[in-house]
């Protein structure tokens, strides 16, 4: 079934932006709900997008959205959670209301409306058992995501994404502008960066495809690096490479401790560190269900890494990382 009308939740963030493009390439009409319009100012000017300003979290708002799309593409998550407060659940409420209840009611919306075909974005290392919060609610967000017999879903958990506008490798660039030294914990965490662009075709290809109903596919790229040799790498391709110290385990606690209370919101906190307890790492390559060749990570960080483009996002990663 070639599914016309796309419901694209959380459409305004970095991997939405990228994914409503390639949906609007392909002639598809794009329903991008948020909760203020200028947040899709850069979505608005393509031809076939629809912002919508209303809060998705409440039902009825959630009904009307599903009574005019035909499948629904769910990429909402955060990073950041206050902790467990003495509830049952296993993460923190922010995690639960973003990874958790709002799957709920998504896939309860989809079986009122009548829609059936539905797409998840999970994360790797997903994992009841996880050690940090975040994973475990993740792992809790896609058993909500499969619940429903009558909604034909797929999975997908990417490792880190990086890309243009990332508020990853940026991130580690705009610190190396700044500081002399980078003192990093969870400096030998091992990621398998996967381009934005390759995450957003993966989900395009598998729309239409029925052999990718009920699956759960791993996404990375195709080469594996510490979270050393990534600010290594980001280091030297904006042109400002500093020496990185790894540090111990108590004094990168403290680091996270202290990042977690930054001004414009956390940069870093407790339950990333962790989260870096277990490799970010997939079990094989990319599904060839899915059509898609990752590409490799240091050839395009360099391009928009480099001086030529070079700015500092500091300001603007902190912000986004409130989402």
């Amino acid at each position: 079934m070639h599914h016309c009308n796309v419901l694209v939740l959380g459409g305004t963030g970095f991997v939405g932006s990228h994914l409503v493009a390639q949906l609007v390439a392909q002639g598809r009409h794009v329903i991008v709900p948020t909760r203020r319009a200028i947040r899709a100012r850069h979505l608005a000017v393509l031809p076939t997008v629809e912002i919508v300003e209303t809060d998705i979290h409440q039902e009825q708002a959630l009904a009307r959205l599903m009574g005019r799309t035909d499948a629904v593409i769910n990429l909402v998550g955060i990073l950041h959670s206050r902790p467990v407060n003495g509830g049952a659940a296993s993460y923190g409420p922010d995690f639960a209301r973003a990874h958790v209840e709002l799957p709920i009611r998504i896939v309860a919306a989809c079986g009122v409306a009548g829609v059936k075909r539905s797409l998840h974005m999970s994360a790797l290392g997903t994992d009841r058992n996880a050690p940090s919060m975040y994973l475990r609610s993740k792992a809790a967000g896609e058993d909500a995501a499969l619940s429903h017999p009558a909604v034909a879903t797929t999975v997908f958990r990417p490792s880190v994404v990086f890309g243009e506008d990332d508020a990853f490798l940026n991130m580690f660039a705009a610190m190396q502008r700044w500081f002399p030294v980078i003192p990093l914990g969870g400096a030998d965490a091992r990621f398998q960066p996967i381009y934005v662009e390759d995450v957003a075709q993966a989900f395009v290809n598998a729309l239409d495809n029925q052999h990718t109903v009920g699956k759960v596919y791993e996404l990375g790229g195709p080469e594996v690096f510490t979270l050393r040799e990534l600010v290594q790498l980001a280091g030297r391709a904006s042109g400002h490479p500093r020496p990185v110290i790894g540090l111990p385990p108590a004094l990168a606690r403290l680091q996270a401790l202290v990042l977690e209370f930054a001004p414009g919101g956390p940069v870093m906190s407790r339950d990333n560190l962790d989260s870096m307890k277990a490799d970010n790492v997939t079990r094989g390559p990319i599904s060839p269900e899915l059509g898609v060749t990752p590409q490799a990570l240091e050839a395009i960080a360099a391009r928009y890494l480099g001086e030529a483009g070079a700015r500092s996002r500091f300001d603007q990663y902190r912000v986004r990382a409130k989402r």
